[in-house]
């Protein structure tokens, strides 16, 4: 097994925004430093909630948001700029939110297998619950129907990638109150919905079981070899 695809996982449970925003630049940082002091880096990868907030992508509109300041505190959710790609989503409780912070380098990956790689992630995950999953050309994430006027999105994926090591991630819909969304154009898309593996089933779905699901397929797609 080779030692620089070593990647410690931590979940993190339910935290705010900010916090985990935070521990992600401090893990790049460490990583970036690793590299450069010719050290094989420790990767990571975390899962986590998020209290309710909506963030916009560095390239995104605005506009996109839909409700006012005031409304917003009345829904107990926050609005984040953040430095990521893509354009505004939501997270909260419900919401499996996936956060690596590799080095492409020890894994032999381009920013776009990277991207790829994530979206087969999901794809497999949600196919062991009987809910195809596909790729809709020119929008990034996992979609269902996705070239049906019935499309709708239901994994958002937004990376950054400094020095070719990553932050930020996927946000797969698994429990998640949809009712969020109503507040925004979704990924700046008027036209697609977005639904949750629950809406999909028709039933709750155990959260810790698509977290086991989810390393597999990491450990299966990238060759992590996940330390727990």
């Amino acid at each position: 097994m080779e030692e620089k695809k070593k990647t410690v996982f931590a979940d993190l449970g339910q935290k705010g925004y900010r916090e985990v925003w935070e521990l992600q630049e401090r893990l790049l940082e460490k990583v970036k430093a690793e590299k450069a002091g010719n050290k094989i880096p420790e990767n990571h990868l975390l899962f986590v909630e998020h209290d309710p907030v909506y963030t916009l992508g560095k390239s995104g509109n605005e506009a996109n948001m839909l409700i006012s300041a005031i409304q917003l505190r009345a829904k107990h959710a926050e609005f984040i700029k953040v430095d990521r790609g893509g354009d505004i989503t939501f997270h909260g409780p419900g919401q499996l939110v996936v956060y690596p912070v590799i080095d492409l380098e020890s894994f032999g990956l381009g920013v776009k297998d990277y991207v790829d790689r994530l979206e087969e992630v999901v794809i497999r995950t949600i196919a062991s619950f009987g809910i195809q999953g596909f790729r809709l050309a020119g929008a990034t994430g996992v979609w269902l129907e996705p070239d049906t006027p019935r499309a709708r999105k239901i994994c958002a994926i937004g990376v950054k990638c400094s020095r070719y090591v990553t932050m930020h991630g996927f946000a797969l819909n698994v429990n998640t109150d949809l009712n969020y969304f109503n507040y925004i154009h979704p990924c700046g898309f008027v036209d697609k919905g977005v639904t949750s593996m629950e809406k999909e089933l028709g039933h709750p779905v155990d959260l810790s079981e698509i977290k086991v699901i989810l390393l597999r397929h990491f450990s299966e797609l990238t060759g992590m070899h996940i330390i727990e």
